[in-house]
């Protein structure tokens, strides 16, 4: 088995996390909703998309940096707002991916529901864009505070969330007994027991749950959090309310139709995100890959188009930066990383990444990333 250090690919330090964690605590980074369809068909369409290239090019130069919420981001991939990271890393969660996306000079985006605080990892990350995610909650006030606290502490983008306004059935958590933080039940004790390292670092560190709602939320567990303090009556106007009060960068995320990007835009978004998250919702959705070219034609060319979805290697990050996404978000691979080795983990991640992608941009003979369009690729008959 390789260790963090000599992991070659994403599916290396997959295999290390699963090794590490109890069963249900990798399941639930590594599940999805229902049959769990859109989590593997979001890596498999990858497969139908081939590559035709140019030859005799000049790739002594490679440039694959692009543009995130208006500021340069030197590869066209970014960290993605994943919540309560510590649950995979107790001791750092938050904190060693944030380093480590400081020292690859990358973005870092903070989820609402992360286990370390607001100030904790713009500390950690002090040179790189920081861009907050949240929801829209019951109280206003809330997000007010929140969004002051996140401008205070450097964040420079603003990510509103729209497609979780009801959690997704993930079955693995339940047959596996899983809760945020864990509970040791009849179900979950052997997997706990069985990895002695994860549970003493679970039983010495403090509670894992979300760190910047700690009063609010009554000290209770994430689940808790989202019940007592997420409004589902959320609509279009709370949106564009959200984007007057953070007056900067801000993203729309989790949209799956051109009618929603464009509705997205006419209230405030200056970027589009598209997102299936991860196949954790709706089972059976579109692979993102097939949504981005209509959007970006329904949109103007001056709004940023955001993708995620079944990134495991840089090939996937520049077929949708190919297929016409400004940026692409990372989330699984990353976390793989952070639960196989901590920062150093994540440190892995992020070079696996910058590596195929820079090789991906010489092999294709397009030096530059912004150059690289849909012309190189073809839909397998």
């Amino acid at each position: 088995m390789a260790s963090v250090a000599t992991a070659i690919n994403i599916d290396d330090l997959r295999k290390l996390a699963q090794r590490r964690l109890p069963r249900m605590v990798f399941d639930y980074i590594d599940g999805g909703a229902e049959d769990e369809l859109t989590l593997r068909r979001s890596v498999d369409r990858y497969a139908e998309y081939e590559w035709q290239w140019n030859s005799l090019v000049d790739v002594t130069k490679l440039d694959p940096s692009t543009t995130l919420f208006g500021q340069k981001n030197p590869m066209p991939f970014f960290i993605s707002p994943t919540a309560a990271s510590r649950l995979f890393h107790p001791r750092q969660g938050e904190l060693a991916v944030a380093r480590a996306a400081q020292k690859a000079g990358i973005a870092y985006s903070a989820s609402t529901l992360a286990s370390q605080t607001l100030e904790d990892i713009a500390a950690a990350a002090p040179d790189v864009p920081k861009i907050i995610q949240i929801y829209v909650w019951k109280d206003r006030g809330i997000v007010r505070e929140f969004l002051a606290r996140a401008k205070a502490a450097g964040f420079v983008g603003c990510v509103l969330t729209v497609d979780a306004a009801v959690a997704g059935y993930r079955e693995r958590d339940p047959r596996n007994g899983f809760s945020i933080p864990p509970r040791v039940n009849s179900k979950t004790a052997t997997q706990a027991l069985a990895k002695p390292g994860y549970l003493w670092d679970v039983l010495t560190g403090s509670k894992i749950g979300p760190a910047n709602f700690a009063q609010q939320a009554g000290g209770g567990d994430v689940m808790g959090t989202i019940n007592n303090l997420f409004d589902r009556t959320m609509t279009w106007k709370d949106a564009e309310w959200m984007a007057s009060e953070w007056g900067g960068p801000f993203a729309v995320k989790g949209i799956a139709t051109v009618d929603d990007a464009v509705r997205a835009v006419d209230h405030g978004a200056s970027a589009v995100w598209l997102s299936n998250h991860g196949g954790r919702q709706i089972d059976t959705s579109v692979p993102v890959i097939d949504l981005i070219p209509e959007v970006r034609d329904a949109i103007n060319p001056k709004i940023e188009l955001i993708a995620d979805g079944g990134v495991r290697r840089g090939s996937h990050a520049l077929k949708l930066i190919a297929r016409g996404a400004t940026s692409v978000a990372i989330g699984r691979a990353y976390l793989y990383g952070l639960a196989a080795g901590g920062e150093a983990g994540v440190s892995r991640a992020i070079q696996i990444l910058k590596d195929d992608v820079e090789r991906g941009l010489g092999l294709l003979g397009v030096p530059r990333l912004a150059d690289l369009d849909g012309k190189l690729l073809r839909l397998r008959r």
